[in-house]
């Protein structure tokens, strides 16, 4: 079965890396107050797999974390409305921009 997941990355205190098993479709920035905190990417996945994280806060540490932990969506759009929803508090100046 084929379901979607959001990758997260964060400048500085982590990277998640999709493998080989994950099929990157899109990638956003999210901006706070026009400074870029975060990096997200839309993945696909047809069958459990693992993903790479890279902790970036001290000395390079790998985990390899199974996607099960990760929140999964059964179509690209509910992916898409998760993040709108990540993009969206009141009225503060924050801003997902599609790359």
């Amino acid at each position: 079965m084929v379901t979607y997941v959001i990758l997260a990355s964060k400048p500085g205190q982590f990277r998640t890396e999709p493998g080989p098993d994950l099929q990157a479709l899109e990638s956003y920035d999210y901006l706070f107050y026009g400074r870029k905190r975060a990096h997200y990417v839309i993945a696909r996945m047809e069958h459990e797999t693992k993903v790479r994280i890279v902790d970036e806060s001290g000395s390079p540490t790998v985990n390899l974390v199974p996607a099960k932990f990760l929140p999964k969506f059964d179509t690209l759009e509910a992916a898409r409305d998760e993040l709108r929803q990540l993009a969206t508090f009141g009225s503060m100046d924050i801003a997902l921009v599609k790359l």
